[in-house]
């Protein structure tokens, strides 16, 4: 992993983050229960999570993927192991938040319940904040 990779990735990772930061303003006061969701506050909700999704992705299997190997070439392992040595090396502060979030991740990119819709909603509403703060 060069410097440019990292710097595209990063440039990404930004670019995603504000498609992120404007859906959640969005999603802030709206109705998480199914029943109070017609099709446009859906709408929004869904796009809000594939945003969710896709700044984790583009975080956990592009940013922190490359800082680890920048750091340390011969590295190799799972998910849970990169995490493990970005938080060593001071790029996150929990590697557990993080698999929360990577968890939240695949919910979203599979089907789930309309008992389990409100709150995996308010799941993403809640830990959007540590995703923003990114940008930073």
């Amino acid at each position: 992993m060069n410097e440019a990779y990292l710097e595209k990735t990063q440039n990404q990772l930004i670019k995603a983050l504000d498609h992120l930061a404007y859906s959640y303003q969005k999603v802030l006061l709206l109705p998480i229960h199914p029943e109070k969701l017609d099709e446009e506050t859906l709408e929004t909700w869904e796009s809000f999570a594939a945003r969710f999704s896709r700044v984790v992705d583009i975080f956990l299997m592009r940013v922190v993927k490359a800082k680890v190997k920048f750091s340390d070439p011969a590295f190799d392992g799972t998910l849970r192991d990169y995490l493990n040595q970005a938080e060593k090396i001071g790029l996150i502060e929990n590697t557990n938040e993080w698999l929360v979030l990577r968890e939240l991740r695949d919910i979203a990119a599979h089907e789930y319940t309309d008992q389990g819709l409100a709150f995996f909603l308010e799941k993403l509403r809640m830990h959007c904040p540590m995703l923003l703060a990114l940008k930073k």
